[in-house]
């Protein structure tokens, strides 16, 4: 009889193991739905002042969107744990985004940082040094920027003056850095390892200054998910507004995934030759590339030629506004089904 439990038990344990080896050979097989390799960035200005539209979000607008945020369960990361687990290559919840400000404008401390503060999400904000300093009526002052920080926001930096900063000689971008950096060790205590782009605007050599500079990242003004093969000083964001704010936008941003791309045509955003010409390629692992769609600002729909995996784009006129955007989105397939959400790729261009 213990002869006869014991080569049952051994059975049932041959079983329960095989069983065990199947389930983990499934879960490998499956796609990791609940991680990401990649995040969407978003970035506002102001909050509430209706008569800037093109800076502004309406505070019904950006309740909705907060709202959004908490009702679909998406994760929001502070930007230094999203920037952490880019670098390192650590998985990113899916769905996860990070939230921005650039300028401190007086209504982030008045009304986004209340409702920030009682959903629990973490930002980021951009300060350039030179308004705060000047008092002027429009921005947040030192004591309110220093309240936030004590609160956990965390403070980045947008330079002292806001200039453009591709027209800029090397040492006056340097000069533009450094007195900003001075401006927050003697206000806040610290030197912000994150840089925003006055205008989203930079040339590769104020790009590739930034690591001198002791900057750990970057970020731009493109429409774009952030990804692990994204260039660290060139991180994308989207930005809202009045004009673009709806709640399918925000929708479609944060459940959109990377179009991760490589050997892209002239690097530097600054138009060289005009219209421009924007070629790149698409990586191998990434579907339905026949189905790319590419749109320039006031130009609409672009002629895409694909050969392989080798993207080219002509646009059809020269680019006339000083910064100019074109977006290229592809159907995200997931379990060989078109899942409704897009895989993300932006480009600005910018007239010197």
């Amino acid at each position: 009889m213990c002869r006869l439990f014991t080569t049952i038990y051994h059975h049932l344990a041959s079983l329960a193991v095989g069983a065990l080896l199947a389930a983990s050979l499934l879960a490998s097989a499956l796609p990791e739905a609940a991680a990401s390799d990649d995040a969407t960035i978003i970035m506002y200005h102001r909050f509430g002042e209706d008569n800037l539209p093109a800076t502004n979000i309406p505070l019904d607008v950006f309740d909705a969107h907060l709202a959004t945020i908490k009702a679909e369960g998406w994760k929001v990361l502070p930007l230094h744990d999203l920037i952490t687990r880019l670098k390192t290559g650590a998985k990113i919840p899916d769905k996860a985004l990070a939230i921005t400000v650039d300028d401190a404008f007086l209504s982030v401390y008045s009304a986004a940082f209340p409702r920030l503060k009682a959903y629990g999400y973490p930002f980021t904000i951009f300060v350039a040094t030179q308004a705060i300093d000047q008092g002027l009526k429009a921005y947040a002052s030192w004591e309110q920027i220093r309240e936030m920080h004590a609160h956990g926001v965390e403070i980045g930096s947008q330079s002292h003056t806001h200039p453009h900063l591709h027209r800029l000689s090397p040492d006056a971008v340097r000069q533009e850095i450094t007195t900003a950096n001075a401006r927050f060790q003697q206000e806040l205590g610290i030197t912000p390892r994150y840089f925003a782009y006055p205008y989203g605007e930079y040339n590769l050599a104020v790009r590739d200054m930034l690591a001198d500079l002791g900057f750990e990242a970057a970020f731009g003004q493109a429409s774009g998910v952030a990804h692990t093969s994204t260039h660290i000083y060139e991180y994308p964001r989207f930005a809202f507004n009045a004009h673009y704010g709806t709640i399918k936008r925000l929708k479609t941003a944060v459940e959109a995934r990377a179009l991760p791309v490589s050997d892209i045509t002239n690097p530097s955003m600054l138009v060289a030759s005009n219209p421009p010409i924007l070629a790149f390629s698409v990586d191998d692992d990434i579907a339905a590339l026949d189905q790319l769609t590419c749109f320039a600002t006031n130009m609409g729909k672009l002629e895409v030629a694909i050969t392989g995996r080798r993207v080219e784009i002509r646009l059809p006129q020269a680019i006339t506004a000083t910064r100019s955007r074109v977006n290229c989105t592809v159907p995200l397939i997931e379990h060989g089904k078109n899942s409704g959400r897009f895989r993300w790729y932006g480009r600005q261009f910018l007239l010197n």
